[in-house]
């Protein structure tokens, strides 16, 4: 297994390079200028201008200023922020495991939903259980996040008043109290993204679960006398997850990408919000790392995805 993992993260060496390329290349011809405000403000004079375009070589030619970059980047150096004055790399590691932390619970979340629910129903298909489970998984998925995340907001929070809609990473204090505090401010964000993936995973893992169930070597183990439960633990579910498994890997730059408007709706101050204010300030170093940032978690959660192939199915040989 370590000389299949050693060969895939060789083979996305390539893959990040020319990942890295194409965004520099986009943001490098994209309108809109880092120093544009310094521009308008009078009280900067031209030449300090003009000396803040040569230091980061902002004038240079686009393939000479990406190979600048993949150097820096390579040696540790993933720039300077023009928007927070502070090193990327920093804003970064501030950002990211508050994102991590809500989409992975999400995900969790999810997968805690759909597999036991889309289970369930794949085993009395068409019956009262899995039409309500296929109405609540179209309703589900049919729901942006943003309008599930205003409505979680007027219910839990301005109605109700039960949780808080700002989330807060320093939140002050310790103990059980302070881990409380940041259980309750996270409930609605994950539940918004949870139950939106809830409702995509659920009809697959249904329309899988009923492919398997057909299988001969299901219908030998139902002949032997065993429990419609048994089956369904041993020798349906596990198969069936293999192309969930695919789906999930898939399925994370659209789960990063729902975290970037979950993270607007609540305030989170995570990795999506970073870009967004980065974008908005014509901060390409910090647009191009965070970027990036998501291409490598791309890679790592299909190679994540690759190994757990073999553990569901011993019959994939890692090689």
């Amino acid at each position: 297994m370590g000389a299949y993992i050693l060969r895939r993260l060789l083979i996305a060496i390539p893959s990040l390079l020319g990942i890295s390329l194409i965004l520099f290349v986009v943001l490098a011809l994209a309108p809109g200028d880092p120093f544009g405000e310094l521009a308008a403000n009078p009280n900067v004079p031209p030449e300090v201008r003009a000396a803040l375009r040569v230091k980061f070589g902002l004038d240079d030619p686009i393939m000479t200023r990406y190979l600048r970059w993949l150097m820096a980047m390579l040696q540790g150096d993933w720039g300077f922020s023009f928007a927070s004055r502070v090193n990327v790399d920093q804003l970064i590691l501030q950002r990211l495991p508050t994102t991590l932390f809500v989409v992975g619970s999400s995900q969790v979340l999810a997968l805690l939903v759909a597999i036991p629910v889309g289970l369930y129903a794949a085993r009395r298909p068409y019956s009262l259980a899995d039409q309500v489970a296929n109405t609540l998984a179209f309703i589900g998925f049919s729901l942006p996040t943003f309008f599930t995340g205003l409505l979680f907001i007027l219910l839990f929070s301005i109605k109700l008043g039960w949780l808080p809609f700002v989330y807060q990473a320093d939140l002050p204090g310790s103990g059980f109290a302070w881990a409380w505090a940041n259980i309750r401010q996270a409930i609605m964000p994950v539940a918004v993204l949870g139950f939106f993936q809830a409702a995509s995973y659920t009809r697959y893992v249904r329309a899988s679960a009923l492919d398997v169930a057909r299988l001969d070597y299901v219908t030998t183990a139902r002949a032997k006398g065993l429990t419609e439960g048994t089956v369904t633990r041993r020798h349906i579910a596990r198969n069936a997850l293999i192309p969930v498994v695919t789906l999930v890997a898939l399925q994370i730059p659209a789960v990063f990408g729902g975290a970037i408007v979950t993270e607007q709706i609540f305030r989170i101050p995570g990795i999506g919000s970073l870009l967004i204010d980065a974008m908005l300030a014509n901060d390409t170093p910090v647009v191009m790392a965070v970027t990036f940032v998501f291409a490598g978690l791309v890679i790592l959660f299909n190679l994540v995805a690759d190994l757990l192939y073999g553990w569901l199915d011993p019959r994939i040989a890692l090689r």
